[in-house]
């Protein structure tokens, strides 16, 4: 059983011991990040059956790669970096990559038909929920913007962090940001703000649900951390 004072321990103290062989301390980083990695996988993959795949595959690398975490950024960062090209390179085996940017920096035609695509009327019916119109309306930006707006205004990160995530530099990341919030319309952003982090939330049966499917491939002998 996790005791409170293993709940209280730093990321830094949970790797040490999990290298050490207490492998049930990983559930706690799990559920540190669980929100946080969904919301950035679910920036690039925006079907959420598929953006819980990618988690779990996400948080099985991380332990099996817990011995490359070096400590030189926070186990936050590296392991949102993780889940980000897990989720990036799902997104290209579907083929949907699509080019954001020409080489002056304007936003391609492909892109402004991404997001400006309408949904179905199924879809439609259910944005009259403040939660849905604001999620559909993240969900149609162009991924790379997308992503760069779930890092910072969802998951609140500082420019720095996010650039170290997505491999930008801190003005692609301000230019990106800028960008994304005309997509939204600055009164869509006023407006509905304060709900975005409950519109991706990831908490009580999801988050339980992807830890025990976790801790199971890690308990059937197939993964082994690497120290």
């Amino acid at each position: 059983m996790l005791t409170v004072d293993c709940q209280l321990l730093p990321d830094t103290v949970l790797v040490e011991r999990i290298r050490s062989g207490e492998v049930g301390l990983f559930e706690l980083l799990m559920r540190r990040y669980n929100q946080r990695l969904f919301r950035v996988i679910r920036s690039v993959n925006t079907d959420d059956s598929e953006a819980e795949d990618v988690l779990q595959d996400a948080w099985v690398h991380a332990f099996e790669h817990l011995g490359q975490f070096e400590g030189r950024s926070s186990f936050a960062t590296w392991v949102t970096k993780i889940a980000l090209h897990g989720a990036l390179r799902r997104e290209q085996q579907r083929k949907r990559l699509v080019a954001l940017e020409d080489v002056n920096g304007e936003i391609t035609a492909e892109a402004e038909q991404v997001s400006s695509t309408t949904d179905n009327p199924e879809q439609q019916a259910f944005q009259g929920e403040m939660r849905q119109v604001l999620r559909s309306a993240v969900d149609r930006l162009p991924s790379a913007y997308r992503a760069v707006f779930m890092l910072r205004k969802v998951e609140q990160m500082s420019t720095a962090e996010t650039a170290e995530c997505l491999n930008l530099s801190e003005e692609a990341v301000k230019t990106r940001l800028h960008r994304s919030r005309s997509l939204l319309q600055q009164d869509l952003e006023n407006q509905f703000g304060p709900a975005t982090a409950e519109s991706y939330s990831f908490m009580g049966h999801r988050c339980d649900r992807t830890v025990a499917a976790v801790m199971q491939r890690l308990g059937n002998g197939s993964t082994t951390v690497s120290l």
